[in-house]
């Protein structure tokens, strides 16, 4: 598959010829995209349909950051725009943010970042303001392919093009982040993510931000991602007024849930499941955590709310309530009676059962909860 080919020079040319530019705005993303081709290259496993694809998002990761600088150079009062309180969800995977995600979501003031927004943070060319995108309707065409082949991963986890995505998708830009997690559980690059210091990459995600909030205007945004875990300090360095949530839950349940979604995506990306993927997804996972609250513990603690998985299962509209009294947001009558509408309307299980359990990832309870004793222990889990 030499078309296919994971060196820097092949992706950055088909990324220019696709963007019709050649201005990447800097080099500081480089070193990440180098690891990250190696991962793929030499560690991945890749059949040859997950060559294929895999080549084709760094192509497109790259093209569209050639698009951004464009449109900055075009539009320079982007970078004027103003990222007002946005409101953060963070924690453990699988502790049951998409639910209170998309809850909070039916909030008319909070603007959640849609998945296809996600992939495609730039301005289409040629449009008027208001005219409706293409490349969102193509995302919704795909979604619906890739739901059709791939429906043991819808009940993991449900996505198509208008639906509230976590804000990795755009940190994937700066080929320094999770990406779709599986790339920071694979050598080299998860050793080197650790590693970073992750200024640069929230700067450049503020830039995104910034020019989506240019082209469809956010009163709040709401916005959500586990590997916020690594930078939180950073976060409230970008954006001081911010408010964060952090969810927890039993992470012997919580992991378990994690490496079946996990290894579902390797298979979904063409790519081999890692040998030790229990024990990988674990220790990246509580160093993940470890990172977090470290940075928490060094700010101000009211930018902060905790929230039990089992709490919010057993009554969310308290859980809701007590996340705008604690942040001081309004919260109307008529939003709370959407967002409870829209969860009696999408129960647990909606797309289907998932199951999982720690021993068929080759981990046990004692190890997960031997890990995780002193995180277990602070939140009561």
């Amino acid at each position: 598959m030499a078309e296919y080919g994971f060196s820097e020079q092949a992706v950055s040319e088909a990324a220019v010829r696709k963007a019709g530019s050649a201005d990447f705005g800097g080099d500081d993303f480089r070193e990440g995209l180098r690891v990250l081709l190696e991962t793929y290259d030499k560690s991945a496993g890749l059949s040859e349909a997950g060559r294929k694809m895999n080549w084709k998002r760094v192509v497109q990761l790259l093209a569209t950051r050639l698009r951004v600088e464009r449109a900055r150079a075009r539009y320079p009062e982007i970078r004027e725009r103003q990222i007002r309180r946005p409101v953060y969800m963070t924690g453990l995977p699988r502790t049951g943010t998409s639910a209170l995600f998309n809850l909070l979501a039916m909030d008319p003031a909070s603007r959640p970042l849609l998945l296809w927004e996600g992939f495609f943070p730039d301005p289409a060319e040629g449009l008027a303001r208001g005219e409706p995108d293409p490349r969102r309707q193509a995302m919704k065409d795909t979604y619906e392919r890739m739901r059709d082949n791939s429906p043991d991963f819808t009940k993991i986890h449900f996505a198509d093009a208008d639906v509230p995505e976590e804000c990795v998708l755009l940190l994937a830009h700066t080929f320094c982040n999770a990406h779709f997690g599986i790339e920071v559980l694979m050598e080299p690059y998860g050793s080197w993510f650790q590693r970073q210091d992750l200024h640069a990459s929230y700067a450049y995600y503020r830039g995104l931000l910034q020019m989506l909030d240019w082209q469809r205007p956010a009163e709040r945004w709401l916005l959500k991602s586990p590997v916020h875990l690594w930078a939180l300090d950073i976060l409230l360095e970008m954006f001081p007024d911010c408010c964060i949530i952090m969810t927890h839950r039993d992470p012997c349940e919580s992991i378990a849930s994690y490496c079946s979604m996990m290894q579902a995506l390797f298979e979904v990306r063409g790519c081999s499941t890692q040998p030790e993927l229990g024990a990988n997804v674990l220790e990246y996972l509580a160093r993940s955590l470890e990172r977090g609250l470290a940075a928490r513990e060094r700010c101000d603690e009211g930018h902060f709310i905790d929230v039990r998985y089992g709490d919010f299962v057993a009554d969310s509209a308290g859980a809701v309530r007590g996340i705008y009294r604690h942040f001081d947001l309004p919260l109307s009558a008529e939003t709370e009676a959407a967002m409870f509408t829209h969860a009696s309307e999408n129960p647990r299980g909606k797309h289907g059962a998932h199951t999982y359990d720690l021993e068929r990832y080759g981990l046990t309870v004692d190890q997960v909860r031997g890990r995780l004793s002193g995180y277990i222990s602070r939140f009561d889990l």
